[in-house]
Protein backbone atom coordinates (compact mmCIF):
# COMPACT_ATOMS: atom_id res chain seq x y z
CA UNK A 1 0.00 0.00 0.00
CA UNK A 2 1.28 3.09 -0.75
CA UNK A 3 2.82 5.14 2.07
CA UNK A 4 2.87 1.91 4.07
CA UNK A 5 5.82 0.35 5.13
CA UNK A 6 7.88 -1.91 2.39
CA UNK A 7 6.27 -5.59 2.22
CA UNK A 8 8.80 -8.79 2.00
CA UNK A 9 7.26 -9.31 -1.23
CA UNK A 10 7.75 -5.71 -2.37
CA UNK A 11 11.87 -5.66 -1.39
CA UNK A 12 11.63 -8.98 -3.45
CA UNK A 13 10.04 -6.91 -6.63
CA UNK A 14 13.05 -4.27 -6.00
CA UNK A 15 15.67 -6.95 -6.01
CA UNK A 16 14.15 -8.52 -9.34
CA UNK A 17 14.15 -5.27 -10.79
CA UNK A 18 17.73 -4.42 -9.70
CA UNK A 19 19.15 -7.63 -11.62
CA UNK A 20 17.15 -6.79 -14.91
CA UNK A 21 19.18 -3.45 -14.60
CA UNK A 22 15.84 -1.00 -13.91
CA UNK A 23 16.49 2.31 -12.73
CA UNK A 24 14.48 3.11 -9.27
CA UNK A 25 11.65 5.13 -10.97
CA UNK A 26 10.91 2.15 -13.28
CA UNK A 27 10.87 -0.09 -9.80
CA UNK A 28 8.96 2.56 -7.90
CA UNK A 29 6.22 2.78 -10.82
CA UNK A 30 5.78 -1.06 -10.73
CA UNK A 31 5.49 -1.19 -6.89
CA UNK A 32 3.02 2.14 -7.29
CA UNK A 33 5.60 3.67 -4.97
CA UNK A 34 7.29 6.78 -4.92
CA UNK A 35 11.10 6.96 -6.35
CA UNK A 36 12.59 8.13 -3.13
CA UNK A 37 10.86 5.12 -1.36
CA UNK A 38 12.98 2.97 -3.43
CA UNK A 39 16.38 4.72 -3.58
CA UNK A 40 16.23 5.25 0.04
CA UNK A 41 15.21 1.43 1.05
CA UNK A 42 18.28 0.22 -1.53
CA UNK A 43 20.91 2.43 -0.35
CA UNK A 44 20.22 1.31 3.57
CA UNK A 45 20.49 -1.88 2.35
CA UNK A 46 23.82 -2.14 0.60
CA UNK A 47 23.24 -0.15 -2.61
CA UNK A 48 22.52 -1.45 -6.18
CA UNK A 49 24.85 -4.26 -6.21
CA UNK A 50 24.16 -5.73 -2.92
CA UNK A 51 21.12 -5.68 -1.81
CA UNK A 52 19.47 -8.70 -0.96
CA UNK A 53 15.78 -8.69 0.20
CA UNK A 54 15.86 -10.77 3.27
CA UNK A 55 18.76 -9.50 4.30
CA UNK A 56 16.88 -5.82 4.02
CA UNK A 57 13.82 -7.07 5.42
CA UNK A 58 14.97 -8.53 8.46
CA UNK A 59 17.32 -5.46 9.45
CA UNK A 60 13.99 -3.31 8.67
CA UNK A 61 12.23 -5.52 11.40
CA UNK A 62 15.59 -4.82 13.90
CA UNK A 63 15.20 -1.15 13.13
CA UNK A 64 11.65 -1.08 14.05
CA UNK A 65 12.33 -3.27 17.18
CA UNK A 66 14.69 -1.26 18.43
CA UNK A 67 12.90 1.77 17.77
CA UNK A 68 10.38 0.18 19.54
CA UNK A 69 12.21 -0.69 22.44
CA UNK A 70 14.68 2.34 22.88
CA UNK A 71 13.83 4.39 25.57
CA UNK A 72 14.45 8.31 25.11
CA UNK A 73 18.00 9.46 26.34
CA UNK A 74 18.05 13.01 27.48
CA UNK A 75 15.30 15.73 26.95
CA UNK A 76 13.49 15.63 23.39
CA UNK A 77 12.82 18.74 21.64
CA UNK A 78 9.31 19.23 20.45
CA UNK A 79 8.24 18.99 16.81
CA UNK A 80 7.22 22.64 15.54
CA UNK A 81 3.75 23.57 15.81
CA UNK A 82 2.08 22.14 12.71
CA UNK A 83 5.41 19.96 11.40
CA UNK A 84 4.45 15.87 11.32
CA UNK A 85 7.23 14.76 12.84
CA UNK A 86 7.00 11.59 11.19
CA UNK A 87 7.12 13.24 7.98
CA UNK A 88 10.15 14.90 9.07
CA UNK A 89 11.97 11.74 9.97
CA UNK A 90 11.13 10.47 6.23
CA UNK A 91 12.86 13.56 5.24
CA UNK A 92 16.16 13.17 6.68
CA UNK A 93 16.25 9.89 5.47
CA UNK A 94 15.41 11.12 1.92
CA UNK A 95 17.92 14.10 2.12
CA UNK A 96 20.48 11.42 3.54
CA UNK A 97 20.03 9.02 0.53
CA UNK A 98 20.71 12.01 -1.89
CA UNK A 99 24.00 12.90 -0.23
CA UNK A 100 25.02 9.24 -0.13
CA UNK A 101 24.28 8.97 -3.77
CA UNK A 102 26.41 12.21 -4.73
CA UNK A 103 29.41 10.10 -2.85
CA UNK A 104 29.14 11.46 0.32
CA UNK A 105 29.85 8.87 3.34
CA UNK A 106 27.09 7.33 5.15
CA UNK A 107 27.89 8.70 8.94
CA UNK A 108 28.74 11.99 7.25
CA UNK A 109 25.85 12.32 5.14
CA UNK A 110 23.69 11.26 8.42
CA UNK A 111 25.03 14.48 9.74
CA UNK A 112 25.02 16.83 7.40
CA UNK A 113 20.85 16.05 7.10
CA UNK A 114 20.35 16.36 10.56
CA UNK A 115 22.03 19.76 10.97
CA UNK A 116 20.11 20.45 7.43
CA UNK A 117 16.29 20.07 8.84
CA UNK A 118 17.50 21.49 12.77
CA UNK A 119 15.84 25.48 12.86
CA UNK A 120 19.26 26.38 13.92
CA UNK A 121 21.51 24.66 11.95
CA UNK A 122 23.80 23.90 14.81
CA UNK A 123 24.11 20.79 17.00
CA UNK A 124 26.69 19.89 19.36
CA UNK A 125 28.50 16.52 19.81
CA UNK A 126 26.06 15.80 22.73
CA UNK A 127 23.03 16.43 20.43
CA UNK A 128 24.19 14.38 17.37
CA UNK A 129 24.80 11.29 19.07
CA UNK A 130 21.38 11.95 21.14
CA UNK A 131 19.51 12.17 17.53
CA UNK A 132 21.51 9.76 15.22
CA UNK A 133 21.56 7.43 18.49
CA UNK A 134 25.39 6.59 17.69
CA UNK A 135 28.26 6.54 18.84
CA UNK A 136 30.53 10.28 19.97
CA UNK A 137 33.30 8.54 18.36
CA UNK A 138 31.07 8.43 15.08
CA UNK A 139 30.14 11.72 15.45
CA UNK A 140 33.43 12.63 16.05
CA UNK A 141 34.87 10.91 12.88
CA UNK A 142 31.87 12.34 10.67
CA UNK A 143 32.80 16.23 12.06
CA UNK A 144 36.33 15.82 10.90
CA UNK A 145 35.68 14.73 7.58
CA UNK A 146 32.91 17.64 6.77
CA UNK A 147 35.10 20.42 8.52
CA UNK A 148 37.88 18.90 6.21
CA UNK A 149 35.38 19.34 3.28
CA UNK A 150 34.39 22.95 3.82
CA UNK A 151 30.93 21.36 4.69
CA UNK A 152 30.38 22.50 8.17
CA UNK A 153 31.87 24.68 10.67
CA UNK A 154 32.77 24.68 14.51
CA UNK A 155 32.12 27.62 16.73
CA UNK A 156 31.88 28.14 20.31
CA UNK A 157 28.71 29.09 22.14
CA UNK A 158 28.15 30.79 25.33
CA UNK A 159 29.28 27.78 27.69
CA UNK A 160 32.01 27.00 25.53
CA UNK A 161 30.73 23.90 24.15
CA UNK A 162 31.83 23.19 20.41
CA UNK A 163 29.14 23.51 17.93
CA UNK A 164 28.84 22.53 14.56
CA UNK A 165 27.27 24.68 11.78
CA UNK A 166 25.82 24.18 8.43
CA UNK A 167 24.77 27.62 6.88
CA UNK A 168 24.31 29.72 3.84
CA UNK A 169 28.10 30.90 3.68
CA UNK A 170 29.46 27.01 4.48
CA UNK A 171 27.81 25.85 1.36
CA UNK A 172 29.59 28.93 -0.55
CA UNK A 173 32.72 28.29 0.73
CA UNK A 174 32.11 24.13 0.04
CA UNK A 175 31.33 25.49 -3.93
CA UNK A 176 34.39 27.66 -3.90
CA UNK A 177 36.71 24.73 -2.85
CA UNK A 178 35.07 22.33 -5.33
CA UNK A 179 35.95 24.57 -8.12
CA UNK A 180 39.56 25.06 -6.91
CA UNK A 181 39.68 21.36 -6.79
CA UNK A 182 38.44 21.44 -10.24
CA UNK A 183 41.09 24.19 -11.24
CA UNK A 184 44.04 22.25 -10.11
CA UNK A 185 42.98 19.05 -12.11
CA UNK A 186 42.90 21.73 -15.18
CA UNK A 187 46.44 23.08 -14.33
CA UNK A 188 47.65 19.35 -14.31
CA UNK A 189 45.75 18.24 -17.02
CA UNK A 190 47.91 21.03 -18.81
CA UNK A 191 51.11 20.11 -17.48
CA UNK A 192 50.81 17.02 -19.32
CA UNK A 193 51.14 18.79 -22.59
CA UNK A 194 54.36 19.86 -22.60
CA UNK A 195 55.29 16.21 -21.51
CA UNK A 196 53.33 14.46 -24.74
CA UNK A 197 53.98 17.11 -27.12
CA UNK A 198 52.20 20.02 -28.72
CA UNK A 199 50.09 18.63 -31.57
CA UNK A 200 49.87 14.75 -30.42
CA UNK A 201 46.13 13.46 -29.79
CA UNK A 202 47.07 13.00 -26.03
CA UNK A 203 48.37 16.64 -26.02
CA UNK A 204 45.33 18.19 -27.58
CA UNK A 205 42.90 16.00 -25.69
CA UNK A 206 44.62 17.07 -22.10
CA UNK A 207 44.19 20.60 -23.54
CA UNK A 208 40.99 20.57 -24.09
CA UNK A 209 40.31 19.01 -21.09
CA UNK A 210 42.18 21.75 -18.96
CA UNK A 211 40.15 24.28 -21.07
CA UNK A 212 36.86 22.80 -20.14
CA UNK A 213 37.68 22.63 -16.54
CA UNK A 214 38.67 26.33 -16.38
CA UNK A 215 36.13 27.70 -17.72
CA UNK A 216 33.78 25.85 -15.58
CA UNK A 217 35.69 26.60 -12.16
CA UNK A 218 35.37 30.23 -13.29
CA UNK A 219 31.75 29.75 -13.75
CA UNK A 220 31.06 28.21 -10.43
CA UNK A 221 33.23 30.75 -8.46
CA UNK A 222 31.20 33.45 -10.37
CA UNK A 223 27.91 32.12 -10.10
CA UNK A 224 28.61 31.45 -6.51
CA UNK A 225 29.36 35.10 -5.91
CA UNK A 226 26.24 36.19 -7.19
CA UNK A 227 24.36 33.52 -5.82
CA UNK A 228 25.61 34.63 -2.08
CA UNK A 229 24.81 38.04 -2.65
CA UNK A 230 20.91 38.13 -4.45
CA UNK A 231 19.74 34.84 -3.91
CA UNK A 232 19.67 34.26 0.44
CA UNK A 233 16.21 34.47 1.95
CA UNK A 234 15.33 36.37 4.95
CA UNK A 235 15.58 34.17 8.18
CA UNK A 236 11.90 33.94 9.69
CA UNK A 237 10.38 36.54 12.16
CA UNK A 238 11.83 36.21 15.64
CA UNK A 239 9.86 34.34 18.35
CA UNK A 240 7.78 37.06 20.21
CA UNK A 241 9.67 38.98 22.67
CA UNK A 242 12.78 39.03 20.59
CA UNK A 243 13.86 42.02 19.33
CA UNK A 244 12.28 43.47 15.70
CA UNK A 245 14.70 44.62 13.44
CA UNK A 246 15.35 48.08 12.29
CA UNK A 247 13.36 49.84 10.07
CA UNK A 248 15.01 49.51 6.53
CA UNK A 249 16.21 45.74 6.93
CA UNK A 250 12.89 44.32 5.04
CA UNK A 251 13.49 43.10 1.74
CA UNK A 252 13.20 45.76 -0.93
CA UNK A 253 13.04 45.16 -4.91
CA UNK A 254 14.83 46.69 -8.17
CA UNK A 255 17.93 45.66 -6.87
CA UNK A 256 18.53 48.24 -3.77
CA UNK A 257 21.56 47.94 -1.59
CA UNK A 258 22.08 48.04 1.70
CA UNK A 259 24.32 50.10 4.06
CA UNK A 260 27.06 47.59 3.78
CA UNK A 261 26.94 47.74 -0.44
CA UNK A 262 25.42 44.56 -0.42
CA UNK A 263 22.22 43.64 -2.08
CA UNK A 264 19.81 42.90 1.16
CA UNK A 265 18.54 39.25 1.46
CA UNK A 266 14.92 38.79 0.23
CA UNK A 267 12.39 36.01 2.10
CA UNK A 268 9.57 34.85 0.99
CA UNK A 269 5.85 36.64 1.50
Amino acid sequence: MPGGRLTQQERQQIALGLADGLAYAEIARRLDRPTSTVTREVMRNGGPTAYRADLAHRATERRAHRRGQAAPRGPQAPPAQGRDAEAVRAYEETLTTVFIQQGTPKMMARVMACLCVSDTGSLTAAELVQRLRVSPASVSKAVAFLDGQGLVRRERDASRRERYVIDDDVWYQSMVASARGTLLVAETARQGVAVLGSGTPAAERLENIARFLDFISESIVRAADQAREVLHTAPAAPPKGDAAPPEGDAASGGGATSGSGRPPRTGRP
